[in-house]
This record gives C-alpha cells, structure tokens and sequence, in this order.
C-alpha cells in the first residue's frame, strides 16, 4: 500500500467541506433560552429514533444544555442564513425579537423552521475537538413548503430543485 501523504488542518476541512450539510440551532430552555449554530447534525437510528449533533469542545453552550438534558434540533430554512450567523456568534441576546414557541421539552422551536426534533439527550461520546452527542427523539415536526439551509465549501447555499417537488411526508 502506498504511503499516505501527511496532511493539516486546513486540508481536512477544504477536502470535508466538499460535503454538503445542513444548518442547525440547537436550542433549549432554562431560565431563559439558550442555542447554538451546529452543522454536525444527523439522524442516527429509526428504532429507537435517535439523531447525533456534534458540539465543538470550546462551546460555552453546549454544557449548559447538557445539564438541563433535553433540547430541540431546529433545521434552518433557506431565507434563515442571517439567524445562522447569530447563534454562529457568543454574547448578544440572540433571542432578542426572535419569534418562538415551546416544544413539549420547553425547547424553543424558533417560527419558520424547516423542522424541528425534540430530544432528551442519550450519550455522549468523545469526539476530538468536537463532543458527539446522541439525542433520543421525543417528538418532531415539518413544513412541507420550506427548503433547508445549507452549508457547503464554506459558504452558505440553496437547494437549487430540478425538476418537481418531491413527496412530502409532512402532513400532520
């Protein structure tokens, strides 16, 4: 076998960053809301239905959502690039004017969202510089007319549809 070639940092997220991701707030509420920017997000099993997130290891977040173990998954919708970059940033009361509602864990499913999954969380596994978290679904939604926000290169980008509008399994 040849001899792989070393490489840095910077060559691993210009390779990865080929990958197309999702963006997502992960949010949740204690005495008041918190959340954070992640695009480290998947579903992991359908039975039981469990998704994984991961969290850089300097987030400041991150361990106040873990102490209140439970916090809800919002996929970012195509026109939501600008709330992306808020909750991207530490500091600032990012829910300021920020229109939400409860979900059954009291998470805040910001309004406009493709999605939304509430989680309580399951495990959590080392990760490098990131933490893998497993969240176990409780409970989750979808709007049929929404396109998600994405992530890819380093920029942010738009589903571009092809042809006609998929199925849909997002009725009530």
């Amino acid at each position: 076998m040849e001899d792989i070639a070393p490489f840095d940092e910077a060559r691993v997220r210009a390779v990865l960053g080929h990958f197309v991701t999702g963006v997502v707030l992960v949010t949740a509420a204690a005495a008041g809301p918190l959340g954070f920017t992640c695009q480290s997000f998947a579903s992991l099993s359908l039975r039981p239905a469990l998704v994984s997130l991961s969290p850089a290891r300097t987030s400041t977040t991150w361990p106040r959502i873990r102490a209140i173990g439970r916090f809800c998954v919002n996929i970012l919708a195509e026109d939501q690039e600008a709330l992306s970059r808020a909750f991207a940033r530490s500091g600032a009361d990012k829910y300021r004017g920020l229109a939400w509602t409860p979900a059954p864990s009291g998470s805040p499913v910001l309004d406009g969202v493709v999605a939304w999954v509430d989680c309580e969380l399951h495990a959590e596994y080392d990760g490098g510089d990131h933490t893998i978290v497993v969240g176990r679904v409780r409970a989750l939604h979808c709007a049929a007319d929404r396109r998600p926000l994405l992530y890819h290169r380093g920029r942010y980008t738009q589903v571009r549809p092809a042809g006609p509008a998929a199925l849909s399994y997002c009725a009530a």
